[in-house]
């Protein structure tokens, strides 16, 4: 039987097979969701051109030679999925090519759940998170402060968590694909967000950790972003020999060639001669005194983003180490007393 349900309605736990291409799921997928496609990305593009150069029937046909013998495929493919034979389908607007996935699997014997309005209703529905309201509460501090460890900390004491640069797989800096992440294409960075954010409780507070518009090549929705520039934001204030040492152990594990080449590519900002010896320091393995030459950048750019954030918001959590345990602590404390005093 085949149910027709929109994004909104979809069941929690019911599989969702995407038919598109490939490459359009590689460009954005409902999180979860598993690729079966219908037809592959050279075979989209020829029926794409028979529709436009002769006809929707001349289309239709040639779709049907080119999906023949894949069929059982597609079932035992979809079996390995949902064992229960419970499933959902979508495309691109819930035309022709769910329709034949959803008729195929339902001859079968599955229950089918068509999604209305396929994947592009869904990015519709995804752009609407961000234009929500949301309780956001944003762990700051330089470079070094350990803000992800206490967002992680705080995920722990049962606080509501997103962490941005893990869904960006970037840590922000120039530095912050570490020289191994590959981050999502921007359309699936976005669903990412909505899908965690969609799992929050919106009265309650949600914990960010403060960034820039972009991290690495990826943008936080615009709307998003404001609501965090005005939310009230907690700077975690940790002496510079931490931070140091903190950010060369971190870094002192990197490919020294990586570390040289992020370096030299923001030489403008740090100036010819920190650059150099920055570089030398790599070369030489004296990680602490490359981390305090670009921590003259990276601290005046943070200072910079402070000021333009509404002064009576900034609530100054001073830290005497990196104990992330203990400085979680101060941070809830902290938020606490905001509520008390600004009713936050």
């Amino acid at each position: 039987m085949i149910r027709r349900i929109s994004v909104e309605d979809r069941e929690a736990g019911v599989p969702v097979a995407d038919v598109r291409t490939p490459a359009e799921f590689e460009q954005g997928h409902i999180p979860g969701a598993f690729n079966l496609p219908l037809f592959s990305n050279e075979e989209r593009v020829s029926v794409g051109t028979t529709y436009k150069q002769q006809s929707r029937e001349a289309a239709i046909l040639l779709g049907f030679d080119l999906v023949g013998s894949k069929w059982s495929g597609f079932i035992r493919t979809a079996l390995e999925r949902a064992p229960e034979k419970k499933i959902a389908v979508h495309c691109w607007r819930g035309g022709m090519r769910s329709g034949a996935m959803a008729w195929a699997l339902d001859l079968y014997g599955f229950q089918v759940y068509l999604i209305e309005g396929g994947y592009k209703r869904y990015r519709r529905w995804v752009l609407e998170q961000f234009e929500q309201t949301w309780n956001l509460s944003v762990v700051g501090g330089m470079t070094g402060s350990g803000k992800t460890r206490i967002l992680h900390e705080l995920r722990g004491r049962g606080e509501q968590v997103i962490d941005l640069e893990e869904l960006a797989q970037h840590q922000g800096s120039t530095y912050g694909s570490l020289g191994r992440l590959v981050q999502p294409s921007q359309e699936q960075f976005e669903n990412n967000l909505a899908y965690q954010l969609t799992g929050l409780d919106r009265v309650r507070r949600i914990w960010v950790e403060d960034e820039s518009l972009t991290i690495g090549r990826r943008m936080i929705p615009r709307t998003f972003w404001k609501g965090m520039q005005s939310a009230v934001l907690f700077d975690v204030q940790v002496p510079v020999d931490v931070r140091v040492r903190n950010l060369a152990a971190e870094y002192g594990i990197l490919n020294p060639d990586f570390l040289v080449e992020c370096t030299e590519r923001i030489w403008k900002r740090l100036g010819p001669e920190q650059t150099k010896r920055a570089v030398v320091a790599i070369r030489e393995n004296r990680m602490e005194d490359f981390v305090r030459e670009v921590l003259v950048y990276y601290d005046k750019t943070y200072r910079t983003g402070v000021k333009g954030r509404d002064v009576s918001r900034v609530v100054p959590v001073p830290v005497r180490d990196g104990d992330v345990v203990r400085n979680a602590g101060l941070v809830l404390a902290a938020a606490e007393a905001a509520r008390v005093v600004m009713g936050v």
